[in-house]
């Protein structure tokens, strides 16, 4: 497959990726390195990776069947010991007190706490902020009242709680007690009003099922039993496997199947399936009151009657459904969060106690949501969305957010794991999205990653950055053969990198190739034919958008024709010589 190519047939696009992504209920806004080398020419074989299945437009696919999980529990560490570079790693901290000021009216949070580990070592686990700062969206606490933000501070997780839920539905999947192919309504014969008859399992944990994003429950219905009634009644907006929406209902309705099947409230089966197990002490829905002084506050809500909120649900529909509900509703902290990553990239086990199959932990994570791009979509958690994920992003990573400002990336190709917790609704959602401090502290880990030079010491890095074209160019004379070493990690159509060749000192340059999307984390060798001539160059012309980031372009061992091209012999405007 030509990589010119497999760039305009890609289907994720910025425009597509970006709007929408913080979700919020009314008043409502919507919202290692492998080593190996994989030749590449022009026309390109495909590129592959281990683990890698056919190749994918403008990269390289992967086949979660094919992944391998380690088995560590967690410890705290140094970025050397964690195998990450300490420099970047550092960010992390300033990232997360970067956004505590005004940017450009508001701050993005009060206060936040952010956890990053690989290989089960933390080397970051770091709080900043105030845990509860305003009585109301104009007016803070007195000082000597304000609570700070501490590394075992409690948060509400929003829908972080979906993949609670998530999992406690898989477990029921394999003990048999729900096939994720059966209708809905197999379980709940009320769901199926409406011409609900045809909607499965996977369709509601994949948001496909054709339920609207929300209802307003807690104020169209009077009771928890009329409200639980109107969300098996609603009525559809589309055809099961017809579009995604993001749906709160859909979240609610698969808390109830859990329900019938097991005979036990949801609280109760989380508990026992998932937290107790796993010692996540501090993992709950409706804390007691005793934990008040440890819990993040969000914000009052005039419209649903309630002063600031501290330690009550802030989802609306939660706290009416009683505090416990599918979608929103758990409390936790972002240690607990951290056992749960490591137990999914440990494939299911944390020690001794086993949540989840090996084998359905990679079900899990294969995209059900192929026929809407930008929209990939396991089951029950988000796959590869660079929104939030950043330089993490493959088509295996998979993590999810909340609405108050809480998020998880779980990245299993380098076992790694990024947890950001803030009160970012704290004291209003109007104040915004946190999303680019998610994005800046998964980027933070990327970075930290190594990516080792093909030959020497050294490569020529292209950066990372919004709006930016970097060029990278050397002397060709005589033209012939090109060949070069190439690992590259882009926002799959926005961020590419085309290779070029002049034969005018540099006044017009033809296009070669271009290189765009997720390239399998390894090193490929790329041969192009140069046009003949005295004064020929080559040029590596790396451009990105306005938004979103992946990691960037290394080149390495350049050749032409058997020519080895030495540091010396380019000029770089933006490129820089990285050893790692």
């Amino acid at each position: 497959m030509v990589l010119a190519l497999a760039v305009a047939l890609l289907g994720a696009t910025a425009a597509s990726a970006s709007p929408g992504r913080d979700r919020q209920h009314p008043p409502r806004v919507d919202e290692e390195e492998q080593k190996g080398l994989a030749p590449m020419s022009a026309p390109m074989s495909a590129p592959m990776s281990a683990p890698a299945s056919a190749a994918a437009p403008g990269g390289v696919d992967l086949d979660p069947g094919d992944l391998r999980f380690e088995q560590h529990r967690l410890r705290y560490g140094s970025p050397r010991q964690a195998h990450l570079l300490a420099e970047p790693l550092a960010r992390m901290s300033s990232d997360l007190r970067e956004y505590l000021e005004p940017s450009p009216e508001y701050p993005l949070y009060a206060g936040g706490v952010v956890l990053a580990s690989r290989h089960g070592v933390v080397p970051v686990h770091d709080a900043a902020g105030m845990a509860y700062r305003y009585t109301d969206v104009d007016a803070e606490l007195p000082v000597d009242q304000q609570v700070p933000m501490r590394k075992d501070t409690i948060f509400d997780l929003a829908s972080v709680t979906k993949t609670f839920t998530t999992i406690a539905v898989l477990q029921q999947v394999e003990q048999g007690l729900i096939d994720l192919d059966e209708p809905v309504a197999t379980y709940l014969p009320a769901f199926a009003a409406h011409g609900k008859d045809d909607v499965t399992i996977t369709h509601l944990l994949t948001h496909t099922g054709g339920l609207p994003a929300w209802i307003p429950l807690y104020s169209d219905y009077p009771t928890v039993e009329e409200r639980i009634a109107a969300v098996l009644d609603v009525e559809p907006e589309a055809e099961p496997g017809e579009q995604y929406v993001y749906s709160d209902l859909s979240l609610i309705t698969l808390g109830l199947v859990v329900e019938e099947v097991t005979g036990e409230p949801l609280d109760r089966v989380i508990a026992e399936g998932i937290t107790e197990p796993l010692g996540m002490t501090d993992t709950m829905f409706n804390p007691p009151p005793g934990l008040v002084d440890r819990i993040a506050a969000t914000e009052a809500q005039p419209w649903a009657d309630r002063p600031m909120i501290r330690g009550e649900v802030h989802d609306e529909n939660a706290w009416s459904l009683g505090g416990v509900a599918g979608h929103a509703g758990l409390f936790s902290t972002a240690h607990d969060l951290a056992i749960l990553a490591r137990t999914l990239l440990n494939g299911g086990r944390y020690g001794h106690h086993r949540i989840l199959s090996e084998d359905m932990v990679r079900r899990m994570l294969v995209n059900e949501n192929t026929e809407f791009p930008g929209d990939s979509h396991g089951l029950g958690f988000e796959l590869d969305q660079r929104w939030y994920m950043d330089g993490l992003s493959t088509p295996v990573t998979f993590g999810h957010t909340g609405f108050t400002g809480t998020s998880v990336v779980i990245d299993p190709l380098s076992d790694s794991f990024v947890i950001l917790l803030t009160n970012r609704v704290h004291p209003s959602r109007d104040w915004g999205s946190n999303n680019p401090a998610r994005r800046a502290v998964a980027r933070d880990l990327a970075r930290a990653i190594a990516v080792r030079p093909l030959e020497g010491r050294d490569a020529w890095y292209s950066g990372v950055g919004d709006a930016r074209t970097e060029t990278l160019t050397a002397p060709a004379a005589g033209g012939g053969r090109l060949s070069f070493g190439l690992w590259y990690d882009t926002e799959e159509s926005y961020d590419v990198l085309t290779v070029e060749a002049s034969t005018d000192g540099g006044e017009t340059w033809t296009t070669l190739q271009e290189f765009s999307g997720f390239g399998g984390r390894q090193w490929h060798r790329v041969t192009a034919q140069l046009p003949e001539g005295d004064d020929v160059q080559v040029r590596w012309r790396y451009a990105s958008d306005a938004l979103y980031q992946g990691r960037g372009v290394y080149v390495d061992a350049v050749r032409v024709g058997h020519h080895r091209l030495r540091d010396g012999d380019f000029t770089s405007d933006g490129w820089t010589l990285s050893r790692n």
